[in-house]
């Protein structure tokens, strides 16, 4: 294989800072990495998921397994202005630890754990209302949360056929110095009407951090299903939880148009050297435009964990801060539509953002200059221009039948295109990991061409043999002209 054309002690920033590439397959709606970063799935408005290869852009694998269409695609966005409908669900996806599994949820009320390695269903779990996102358990693969509309949050084990569902509570705990007894039931009757809007795993997968529709966060214990902290960030819904690297830091997006970063304690100390009552979530900072006043659809932490990026309600630009000052330092410039769902590649400096509109998915990183030593052993770079001495026998005369010996040896060895080169740790030493299996009878359809926008982010499938009724047809024009087609010719002779 060859070496790496790209020299990687030239990157010198660690955030993009190009519009280099444009990638479609079907209409996407949700991207997601896995956490080696080599694979990027994306849901589709079909309920399809396409499995895209970064190193390549070429889809590796398809999955089909969700039935109902996704018909809105501002889910972050109408998550602004008020509690979002069951018509502006967003298809997630979720990777387990070591790439092989992975959890999608859709419109359809379903989720379902898919296996890699030959695309198969390992589970499907049906619910009795909308799925809003779902996340896997960081070390089990058969454990899950998922967040539902209007109804309670659900903690699901697949571990067998039939699903096991344990309900997490929603009502934040507060602490009883907080609790007036004269309004302490009616307070009790404002915090059962809240929802839980979304929820995540911690790192070790022993706690569930989440988010609601009063701008309470809960952290609920996985074991017992029981809140053991609740703080109260803003008077908002909550819209979004990321969780950094480090598994230390909380990426919080809500209503108020503020994106906020979180410092969370030590869970894995509890009950150790901390306690329950002892936890506090500090605030670090808060980004905002208060100039404009912009409205964030979604948000996402560097690879490292030092930058914050956003994309913005209404406007096509992403908009990048950095941590340790809390300051602005770049805004990426995007194409003619609003971006939606953004990812941020694991291990290098690249963003990727879905259209809206046009459900491509765009991609930002650093344009470097290109190591071209790597195309062959013994090619060398100059930095000026050199007395080249030609050796003895480099251009030597040999006999016609000696190099088309040569030719039919070279055609004679089958070249591997199959097999993978072994992934590496950070250490340097080889790292037993599962690497999905290469298709080469995979077809690309594009489904995106048979999706036509019928409002404001509001898509419908074009219907088969009657394309006169879309306005950019020439059937259309034919008809109204009475030039072209049978309906015209007809209606002139009536």
């Amino acid at each position: 294989m060859n070496l790496s054309l790209v020299d990687p002690f030239v990157l010198a920033q660690d955030y993009p800072d190009t519009l280099t590439e444009k990638i479609r397959s079907g209409h996407a709606t949700c991207l997601r990495f896995n956490q080696k970063g080599d694979y990027l799935a994306s849901g589709r408005v079909d309920g399809t998921i396409a499995i895209f290869d970064v190193e390549t852009n070429g889809v590796a694998r398809k999955l089909r397994g969700h039935t109902r269409q996704i018909q809105s695609l501002r889910y972050y966005s109408l998550f602004l202005q008020r509690l979002p409908t069951p018509e502006a669900n967003l298809t997630s996806t979720s990777w387990s630890r070591d790439g092989r599994y992975l959890l999608s949820s859709s419109q359809d009320w379903k989720c379902i754990l898919w296996d890699m390695k030959d695309g198969s269903r390992v589970r499907t779990v049906r619910f009795e209302a909308p799925v809003y996102i779902a996340d896997l358990h960081p070390f089990n693969h058969f454990l899950f949360v998922a967040s539902l509309f209007e109804d309670q949050p659900v903690l699901v084990d697949i571990t067998t056929p039939k699903p096991i569902k344990r309900i997490l509570p929603s009502v934040p705990l507060r602490p009883a110095e907080d609790v007036d007894p004269a309004t302490a039931a009616k307070q009790a009757a404002q915090d059962a009407k809240q929802s839980t809007c979304v929820t995540i795993f911690t790192a070790f997968g022993n706690h569930i951090v989440a988010g609601t529709s009063k701008g309470w966060i809960n952290i609920i214990e996985t074991q017992s299903c029981k809140t053991i902290h609740s703080t109260r960030l803003c008077n908002a819904v909550i819209i979004l939880i990321r969780l950094a690297s480090n598994g230390r830091d909380l990426l919080i997006n809500s209503s108020d148009r503020v994106i906020r970063t979180i410092l969370m304690p030590d869970l894995s100390q509890l009950g150790i050297d901390l306690e329950p009552s002892a936890i506090k979530l500090h605030v670090e900072h808060k980004f905002q435009d208060v100039v404009n006043r912009l409205s964030w659809n979604h948000v996402s932490f560097s690879s490292t964990g030092e930058f914050v990026s956003a994309s913005t309600f209404m406007n096509p630009d992403i908009y990048v801060w950095e941590r340790s000052h809390g300051s602005l330092v770049k805004i990426l410039e995007g194409p003619r539509e609003e971006l939606g769902v953004l990812e941020w590649h694991p291990t290098r400096p690249m963003v990727v953002a879905c259209g809206l509109e046009s459900g491509c998915i765009y991609t930002w990183s650093i344009v470097t200059p290109q190591k071209w030593s790597a195309l062959a052993p013994d090619f060398g770079e100059v930095e000026e221009n050199v007395e080249y001495i030609e050796r003895e026998d480099e251009f030597d005369i040999h006999p016609a039948e000696e190099i088309h010996q040569r030719r039919l040896d070279q055609e004679d060895e089958t070249p591997d295109v199959l097999t993978g080169e072994p992934h590496k740790s950070v250490d340097g030493e080889l790292a037993e990991s599962f690497r999905m299996p290469l298709l080469l009878d995979i077809s690309d359809s594009e489904s995106g061409e048979d999706i036509v926008a019928v409002g404001p982010g509001t898509m419908r499938k074009r219907s088969p043999g009657r394309e006169w009724m879309n306005g950019n047809d020439d059937g259309e024009k034919d008809s109204r002209n009475g030039t072209g087609s049978g309906r015209g010719q007809r209606g002139r002779r009536r």
